[in-house]
């Protein structure tokens, strides 16, 4: 991958002149059946751009309360966008038929209709919870129904297109808009790219533009994104491996493990903080996701003995 940075073409994106981006931005939209797509630094970036254009000022999205673009997109929708969330907790971050069709509201006289759903796939605070393609067509079937669009946070489809053999086509074909990003398990350094109707791409490049999102020489790091995908896509399969391998030591030590669907291996502890601080000073390190719920994400740097070594600090240190 730094090989293939250093070796990368470049031109100026600002003028729409680097090769490298455009044709990463090419090779990802064919990907997933769309016609445009607009390579951007981060994957809040590319969520915000997706569903702003889709949603103007006023205007309401659906989307499971722990969405991470509730969560941890620090009120980017509400604060630039004035979009208003109506939302429904549910026990995996996967919002049913059944919810969705109570949750979107219609446009009546005093009241504000629902513009859009957003469904993260997979759900980074579920656990790595998976749509099936199944529940992502049903949902979408009521969403034709009620007259709203679809947006899709896909950060993480790649680990969904391989736990669960679903071509990345068909995830997009029930989407309006997605993200995907490259970093996370694909390694890339940094990059998301926001997939789009290509009417919609002159304005998501002049939002880029105004959320201080335009870069000049930008085909050193879409030359990585490049090589991840060429590269790291079927791999994840040895992630979601360790991820099983992990879980299973930790549970077998006798602590509360969640089952992983994908790379994301949850544990309910009594005090999270404490117990990921006390792994930390052993260079085991994980995140504390709340007063009691550690995750734990396994990626191309992390070896099956690493999952070994760190389910044996976890039980000491627990």
């Amino acid at each position: 991958m730094r090989a293939a940075i250093a070796q990368a073409e470049v031109g100026d994106d600002v003028y729409g002149e680097d090769p490298t981006v455009a044709a990463l931005e090419a090779k990802v939209a064919d990907l997933f059946g769309f016609e445009a797509a607009l390579f951007v630094p981060t994957g809040v970036m590319a969520n915000h751009i997706a569903l702003r254009m889709q949603l103007p000022a006023g205007s309401e999205l659906v989307a499971d309360a722990d969405a991470h673009i509730l969560a941890h997109e620090d009120a980017g929708l509400a604060w630039h966008g004035g979009i208003q969330t109506r939302t429904a907790l549910t026990p995996d971050g996967l919002l049913t038929p059944e919810d969705v069709s109570r949750l979107i509201r219609p446009h009546l006289p005093h009241t504000l209709g629902t513009g859009a759903v957003e469904l993260e796939n997979t759900h980074n605070r579920g656990g790595g919870s998976v749509y099936t393609i199944e529940r992502l067509r049903a949902i979408r079937a009521i969403a034709d129904e009620r007259g709203v669009s679809v947006h899709i946070d896909g950060a993480r489809i790649w680990n969904a297109h391989v736990a669960t053999g679903t071509p990345l086509r068909e995830y997009g074909a029930v989407a309006d808009t997605m993200s995907v990003c490259l970093s996370k398990g694909l390694g890339a350094p940094v990059g998301s790219v926001a997939l789009l109707k290509p009417q919609q791409r002159a304005q998501a490049v002049l939002m880029r533009h105004r959320l201080g999102g335009g870069w000049r020489q930008a085909g050193m790091l879409a030359a990585a994104g490049i090589y991840a995908l060429d590269h790291h896509v079927d791999r994840l399969a040895e992630d979601h491996a360790n991820a099983r391998l992990l879980a299973a030591a930790l549970r077998e030590a006798g602590l509360s493990v969640r089952d992983p669907q994908t790379n994301i291996v949850l544990v309910d502890v009594p005090d999270a903080p404490a117990l990921a601080a006390r792994a930390a000073r052993r260079n085991v390190r994980i995140s504390a996701f709340g007063p009691a719920l550690l995750r734990l994400v396994t990626h191309l740097d992390v070896t099956e003995k690493d999952c070994v070594a760190a389910a044996q600090v976890l039980a000491h240190v627990a």
